[in-house]
């Protein structure tokens, strides 16, 4: 009955790409999970481009690039919503919240100051089922 593809496993490119968005690896994440989707038939590679997404604006942030960024955040945003509240264990509202967090700070601060943005404002990925428990929540 599930044909979306949420209630299974995560492959490990998946992983790997969710591992690297929390290091912030955001140009390797980006790699990892285009892999990913491209190689994913079911609705869930959506789930993989939102996240890809939010990473590509946190790098697009971290060069100072916020047209680029809110444009990425966006597209990103989009698509996790279908997922939420959770999809493969990941607690989509709380990365959708997360990156919105992020992004209004991007906005408030603006391109003359979007270096400023705290860094620790940029979304983690945390698992909401006890099976994925992978992630330590830390605040």
């Amino acid at each position: 009955m599930n044909t979306n593809g949420c209630a299974d496993d995560l492959s490990p490119l998946v992983m790997k790409g969710i591992e690297e968005f929390n290091r912030g690896e955001f140009f390797e994440q980006h790699e990892s999970l285009e892999a990913a989707w491209r190689a994913e038939p079911r609705p869930v590679r959506e789930l993989y481009q939102g996240i890809l997404q939010v990473g590509v604006a946190c790098y697009q942030i971290e060069r100072g690039n916020l047209p680029g960024a809110l444009k990425m955040l966006e597209r990103g945003l989009r698509r996790l919503r279908q997922f939420t509240p959770k999809c493969l264990g990941i607690d989509v509202s709380r990365l959708i919240a997360e990156a919105e967090q992020m992004r209004d700070e991007a906005r408030r601060l603006g391109p003359e100051r979007l270096g400023e943005l705290d860094r620790s404002l940029f979304p983690k990925i945390y698992w909401k089922s006890e099976a994925r428990e992978r992630k330590s929540e830390s605040g």
